[in-house]
C-alpha cells in the first residue's frame, strides 16, 4: 500500500452529501485485552470513510487487519506498542479531512491543565484525537481546539463501559460526535 507521511492511504474517501464519516478508536490492546474488536466496531469500520486510531494496538497483526478493512486509516503508535509497530506508525499523525485539521497522538499527560497544554502544543490543529487513559473525553479549549478521546472498545478499565466515537467532518467542521457504549 502507498501511504502519505501520516499513514493516510492515498485514495479519496467516499463522501455522503459532502460529509466524511469518521470512526475514532484507541487503546484496543489486541490480543492482550481482547481477542478481536467487537462485531459492532467492525461494522463501524465497514461504514466509515476514515478510521482514526490513537495508539496502543499492541499487535502488528491487528494493525494489518484494520488497515486492510478500513477504507482509509489515520493512526499513531502508543506507549504499549513495540518496535515493529513504531517502525510503521508515527508518534503523531496530522491530516486534513473535509477541511478539518486533525492531529492524532496517544498521550496528552494529566487531565489537569490538558486543554491549555494541548492548545499551546497544537496551535494549528482543529481537532486533537488522543487515547492512553481509556477515559472518553470531549471538550473544546478556549482557542477552539476540540479534544476527543474515544475511550477503549476492548478495555473499559475504570469506566462502566467500553466505548468508541463516531463523527462527521464537512466544510471545515466536525459534527455529530457520538460516544457509543458497548455492552458485553
Amino acid at each position: 500500500m502507498v501511504y502519505a507521511a501520516a499513514l493516510v492511504r492515498v485514495t479519496a474517501p467516499g463522501t455522503h452529501n459532502g460529509r466524511v464519516r469518521l470512526l475514532l478508536i484507541a487503546d484496543t490492546h489486541i490480543p492482550g485485552r481482547a481477542r478481536d474488536l467487537p462485531a459492532q466496531v467492525w461494522d463501524e469500520v465497514a461504514g466509515a470513510d476514515v478510521v482514526i486510531h490513537a495508539g496502543d494496538w499492541t499487535a502488528p497483526e491487528f494493525f494489518d487487519e484494520l488497515d486492510g478493512r478500513a477504507a482509509r486509516l489515520v493512526a499513531c503508535w502508543g506507549n504499549n506498542d513495540g518496535p515493529a509497530l513504531r517502525a510503521r506508525l508515527p508518534e503523531r499523525a496530522d491530516v486534513t479531512l473535509a477541511g478539518v485539521r486533525f492531529t492524532v497522538v496517544h498521550e496528552t499527560g494529566a487531565a489537569a491543565g490538558r486543554e491549555a497544554r494541548m492548545s499551546r502544543r497544537y496551535p494549528d490543529s482543529q481537532v486533537l484525537v488522543f487515547g492512553h487513559s481509556h477515559i472518553p473525553w470531549d471538550t473544546t479549549t478556549r482557542t477552539g481546539l476540540r479534544l476527543l478521546n474515544p475511550g477503549s472498545p476492548t478495555d473499559r478499565r475504570r469506566q462502566p463501559f467500553c466505548t468508541y466515537l463516531t463523527a462527521c467532518a464537512a466544510d471545515g467542521a466536525v459534527s455529530d460526535v457520538v460516544l457509543h457504549r458497548l455492552t458485553k
